[in-house]
């Protein structure tokens, strides 16, 4: 019983670590600076958020589950990550140079207010999934201590909604260099203690592939998770608030380079686990660590480390929501409805966790539904002049990845990239043909 109120002490002192955080430093009333914090985030701000946004529930939970069931090449659902954000890095300046305010604003700029709406609606309900995911994971892990998970899930989702909704983008980024102190020592501690418990398990890894995990499925990761960072609105929504365009660029790579090391120490994680507790779920690794192997006067610190993670990447994402809904579903971008915004998406995400408490597979839908309806879509659009792309083929390439990806992804996960791909041609190539539109 000491122990659990020792553990207790330490989530308690962090969640009000964060809320206060999030009163203290708080954004402008304007949108400019309520959701990009007036465009003047330097280069150590803007990497400390990225990479305190990157490491969410998949990244640490979801990861330590993969690193279970799949060994070491579990990491490349970080590793995707690298690869998409050093890819970012080569067309962060033409992001950041547009002025545009999110990533339908983006698309809008490309292809007209169609796509932007178009894109907007998609985005919100991917979205509310990715939030969900989050919230699922905060009760996971209190949940394994105390138990009753929901209301864990609701105290977390309660803390979140608020210093968002006050504070935004600004109190957003601080808490996040807060959180990722915190989310760096836990992980250091996880990992000692792990190695002194079982040193063994390290032994005769695999990588980049294993018996279960083949090279497809290697690849599909890179390309639909990868893809979350080249063209993730989280991730825009940091390069958008740069100082500079150059800023977005260093910070792009910075992050991606940070990771690395990360991504492998996670899986390590899940591998351990897999060693130590054999037989049981492996989102199950992480929560049954903390209560079966972590002594009790390190499991407080652990426990609000992973729920430093999970937090520091459901308040982007429930800005980002919040910035489509009232900036490009014309919500409107005032005080009241900003707030309002806030806590109607955290709302119907912490009844969306209630209802579907799968971590990596509801993130993996969202993502695959994403990447099928947006990656070629956005990178196109760089080229869509020298490419002959209309604004109609946008909302056709859109829909079709979407819809193809949401009917077949989980067989298929590049099949709503291609989807895309061959609407967009064909739909613009119909436009293009003499008399279209006479």
């Amino acid at each position: 019983m000491r122990e659990s109120y020792m553990v207790l002490i330490h989530l308690v002192l962090y969640l009000l670590a964060a809320a206060s955080l999030g009163y203290i430093v708080r954004s402008g009333r304007s949108w400019n600076d309520f959701f990009l914090a007036g465009r003047d985030l330097s280069t150590l701000h803007l990497t400390g958020s990225l990479v305190a946004t990157i490491l969410g529930a998949s990244s640490t939970i979801g990861l330590v589950g993969l690193g279970y069931s799949m060994g070491l090449p579990g990491a490349w659902w970080l590793l995707s990550g690298t690869l998409g954000l050093l890819v970012l890095s080569r067309i962060a300046n033409a992001v950041r140079g547009t002025g545009a305010r999110t990533l339908p604003d983006l698309i809008g700029n490309f292809y007209g207010s169609s796509a932007r709406k178009t894109a907007s609606a998609l985005i919100l309900i991917a979205w509310l999934g990715v939030i969900a995911a989050q919230i699922v994971a905060a009760g996971r892990i209190l949940g394994a201590l105390f138990g009753h998970d929901w209301a864990w899930m609701s105290a977390t989702a309660i803390v979140l909604v608020a210093y968002t909704a006050h504070g935004g983008q600004r109190a957003v980024v601080r808490t996040d260099q807060m959180q990722l102190c915190v989310i760096l020592a836990g992980l250091i501690l996880l990992i000692l203690i792990c190695l002194r418990s079982a040193p063994e398990a390290l032994n005769g890894l695999e990588f980049p592939t294993s018996e279960r995990m083949s090279p497809q499925d290697v690849v599909s990761m890179v390309v639909v998770v990868g893809s979350m960072y080249l063209i993730g609105p989280d991730i825009y929504s940091r390069i958008l608030s740069a100082r500079s365009p150059e800023s977005s660029r260093v910070s792009a790579m910075l992050s991606a380079m940070i990771i690395v090391p990360v991504a492998f120490a996670i899986a390590s994680i899940g591998v351990f686990a897999r060693h130590l507790l054999p037989g049981i779920r492996p989102e199950d690794a992480l929560p049954l660590l903390m209560t079966d192997v972590i002594p009790p006067w390190a499991a407080g610190i652990v426990a609000a480390a992973f729920l430093a993670a999970v937090m520091s990447s459901a308040d982007t994402s429930l800005l980002t929501a919040t910035s489509v809904l009232t900036l490009d579903l014309g919500m409107g971008s005032g005080i009241r409805a900003r707030s309002v915004a806030v806590i109607l998406i955290g709302t119907c995400s912490l009844l969306l966790a209630m209802s579907r408490p799968g971590i990596i597979s509801m993130l993996m839908l969202a993502y695959t539904v994403f990447s099928g309806g947006f990656l070629v879509p956005v990178l196109a659009g760089f080229h869509r002049e020298r490419l002959g792309l209309t604004p109609c083929s946008a909302t056709a390439g859109m829909l079709c990845g979407g819809i193809t990806s949401l009917a077949l992804g989980g067989a298929y996960p590049l099949a709503g990239i291609g989807a895309s791909a061959l609407a967009m041609a064909i739909v613009s190539a119909v436009e293009r043909r003499p008399g279209a539109h006479g």
